[in-house]
């Protein structure tokens, strides 16, 4: 029996290369068996030469759409990170998603957040409108809920390391960070499974850790002295603007916190371990080799 062909988007992407990594050297699936799609196919031109199939593919144009994905019998939709203007990445996964079905594809494994239909982050709502699409569309779904990247938290820390405080509206929320390596290796998996099966994964790391926990953490291992201030929604929004960032951009990060603050971005579960076997990383073994990330300007 031959190999499904398994398709991942958003392929020159940090995540979607490191998925289609996972799919050849762990999981050692033929790279003849495998589709990368992407906005800028000449960056994908190193699997091409791995003997990947490499397609262009862009959600802002739909019609395109179901010739990207033709022959793909399982599809990892990569959400898109069009965050600036409302409304556009639902549109976007709702046209990849009738794209698929157009297609024939059997089974789309999304990467979601966690508690869509009640988190506080500001683009839930894409979530949750994705996830109603795939249950609507008739195709198999593998739904990967993942809970924040610890690569996210290089948006404020070397600033926040720079001046020795992290202005945070998060309180004493915690946010059970799980490495974007794991979660790449759990959407291989989840692409390549000959499961059929509808399914949800929240995927979560080890433990739930607020900022003044990553805080100290972060100044035991780089010597550099780091304190917690707190502020309120309002002022670190009306902050980010002031250094800078585009209001809706602003309101993005400041729903961070907020939805930290709630609880939303606190749950751990054992669902990692579920669907690849392993545990994922701890923060405590992931920090010190990413050092350069937290401390580096970006």
């Amino acid at each position: 029996m031959s190999s499904p062909t398994l398709l991942v988007t958003g392929a020159s992407g940090h995540l979607g290369r490191t998925v289609v990594r996972h799919l050849l050297e762990t999981l050692k699936v033929p790279a003849a068996s495998i589709i990368a799609t992407s906005r800028k196919p000449e960056a994908l031109a190193d699997l091409a030469t791995a003997g990947v199939t490499v397609r262009a593919a862009d959600f802002d144009a739909p019609a395109t759409l179901a010739a990207a994905f033709a022959g793909a019998d399982r599809v990892l939709l990569v959400s898109t990170d069009a965050l600036l203007e409302p409304g556009k990445r639902l549109a976007q996964h709702r046209a990849a998603v009738q794209a698929a079905a157009e297609a024939g594809v059997k089974h789309v494994v999304y990467t979601s957040l966690p508690s869509p239909a009640t988190s506080h982050v500001s683009f839930a709502p894409d979530h949750l409108g994705t996830e109603q699409a795939l249950a609507a569309s008739g195709l198999g779904w593998t739904v990967l809920r993942n809970a924040w990247y610890a690569e996210n938290l290089a948006y404020s820390l070397p600033s926040a390391l720079a001046s020795g405080e992290w202005v945070t509206a998060a309180g004493n929320g915690g946010v059970a960070y799980i490495a974007r390596e794991d979660l790449a290796r759990a959407a291989a998996v989840a692409l390549a499974a000959d499961s059929t099966e509808n399914r949800t994964f929240t995927l979560t790391g080890t433990q739930a850790l607020s900022a003044g926990d990553i805080a100290a953490k972060v100044a035991a291992a780089t010597g550099k002295p780091l304190s917690v201030v707190g502020v309120t929604p309002e002022q670190l929004a009306e902050g980010l603007r002031g250094h800078g960032f585009p209001p809706v951009l602003a309101d993005v990060f400041t729903s961070f916190d907020v939805a930290t603050a709630a609880g939303d971005l606190g749950e751990v579960t054992d669902d990692f371990a579920a669907l690849t076997g392993h545990a994922p990383s701890a923060f405590d073994a992931w920090l010190p080799a990413h050092l350069d990330l937290l401390t580096k300007p970006h």
